[in-house]
């Protein structure tokens, strides 16, 4: 009989990782007032309010404005920054589709570059260099829960007068020089989908310290109101982004176990990785020694099939989750998703941007070609995690690379 579980040996991890999402009691408390106060919606409501100044404080942030997901924190601050039809965003092409489809919600056009070849986040010299007198703002995603390089691209926004937006979708409590991500820029968006770092199942926050670019998105996430005005008075246009008083007191607690929560996360992913990079084959996202706290949604490292007798990342991972290790699927690569290769994308641009040459759509993309489809993601709550459990992801490696043969 095979050693390897999914030839019908024995797994190799029978211990269970921590479920996820996290709940206890507070979580039960906190449903319980907010159900009993009969004050569900948000805006007479304090809950949410409550998590906005929390989540916001977290960060190192003066306001924090609460909205109904992640995609719809990069929509309100596309339509708060004034980004409309006829601009330009700058986007990785390594990245979950909201990233570019929020800069097309404006009107506007996402402009694709390709990422580093370590971190997998964006490229600052390819973002530089695709800078036209059209682009509006920059987008820098936090793979993973790593940080952009923030130094460079704060650099290159100011000179060039764009606005600098951390998706931090990923990127919860990471840090960079010290200082908590969200913070480097224009604004930070955040995420409380239910395999985020905290989580209400949805949900998502934009955090700024900019008064002017606050009043702005606060307006828009609510129906075009302005704070101090009456209630039926609508002074731009807006939408209802508004998150439940449910939402934010579930999320209230769950930012109560954040900072704890990434200490273990952190510790067990720098853990893997001297672990990992003993195996030949496998290649851990490099961690910059700038990063000084990585959030670490995922796991994230490259396959190299030499080094496990050709086969395929799909077979080594289908092998690595019937030995115990769970996976979480990485992003295609954006120019390759059907909305741009069947130019149903053109229908959200007007003028010229509609009918003209995009050169992304011809463009190589190296670096995101293999991070997508050569990369293997560990979900967070496997960090989560003890010891043992690190040392035997390992151990269930190495048992796939000894047996990699029979799985061709």
């Amino acid at each position: 009989m095979s050693e390897l579980a999914l030839l019908g040996g024995k797994k190799a991890k029978n211990k269970t990782f921590p479920l996820w999402p996290h709940y206890d009691n507070q979580e039960v408390q906190a449903l319980k007032e907010v159900l009993e106060s009969r004050v569900w919606w948000r805006t007479p409501g304090t809950k949410t309010l409550e998590f906005e100044q929390a989540f916001a404080q977290f960060h190192g942030a003066r306001h924090g404005i609460a909205v109904t997901n992640g995609t719809a924190a990069l929509e309100v601050t596309m339509a708060a920054l004034g980004v409309a039809a006829g601009d330009e965003v700058i986007v990785p092409n390594f990245t979950f589709v909201a990233t570019a489809s929020a800069v097309l919600f404006v009107n506007a056009l996402p402009v694709l570059v390709d990422v580093d070849p370590e971190t997998y986040c964006i490229d600052p010299d390819l973002a530089e260099a695709a800078i036209t007198p059209r682009t509006k703002a920059m987008i820098a995603v936090h793979m993973g829960g790593h940080p952009a390089n923030l130094d460079r691209l704060k650099k290159i926004c100011t000179r060039h007068k764009i606005a600098l937006i951390e998706d931090s979708s990923h990127a919860h409590a990471s840090e960079w020089r010290g200082q908590r991500i969200g913070t480097f820029g224009t604004a930070g968006t955040f995420s409380f989908q239910s395999s985020k770092l905290i989580t209400a199942g949805e949900g998502g926050m934009i955090i700024s310290n900019s008064n002017k670019f606050e009043v702005h998105a606060r307006s828009v996430h609510d129906c075009g109101r302005m704070p101090g005005k009456w209630f039926y008075s609508h002074f731009i246009y807006g939408s209802n982004y508004r998150l439940s008083e449910w939402q934010g007191a579930v999320l209230n607690v769950q930012l109560s176990r954040l900072d704890e929560q990434t200490k273990t996360r952190h510790q067990n992913a720098r853990l893997l990785d001297r672990l990992l990079s003993e195996i030949p084959g496998i290649t851990p996202q490099k961690l910059d020694e700038r990063c000084t706290r990585n959030g670490q949604y995922a796991y994230i490292f490259h396959f190299n099939k030499k080094k496990f007798a050709g086969i395929s990342t799909d077979r080594f991972i289908e092998a690595m989750n019937a030995e115990g290790i769970p996976n979480q699927a990485s992003y295609p690569p954006l120019h390759a998703l059907d909305m741009f290769r069947n130019g149903k994308y053109r229908k959200r641009l007007s003028g010229k941007q509609a009918t003209g040459k995009h050169a992304f759509l011809k463009q190589k993309f190296p670096v995101t070609e293999k991070a997508a489809w050569e990369t293997v993601w560990i979900p967070q709550p496997a960090l989560l995690g003890d010891e043992e459990d690190m040392h035997e992801i390992a151990a269930a490696f190495r048992k796939i690379q000894r047996n990699a043969k029979e799985l061709r």
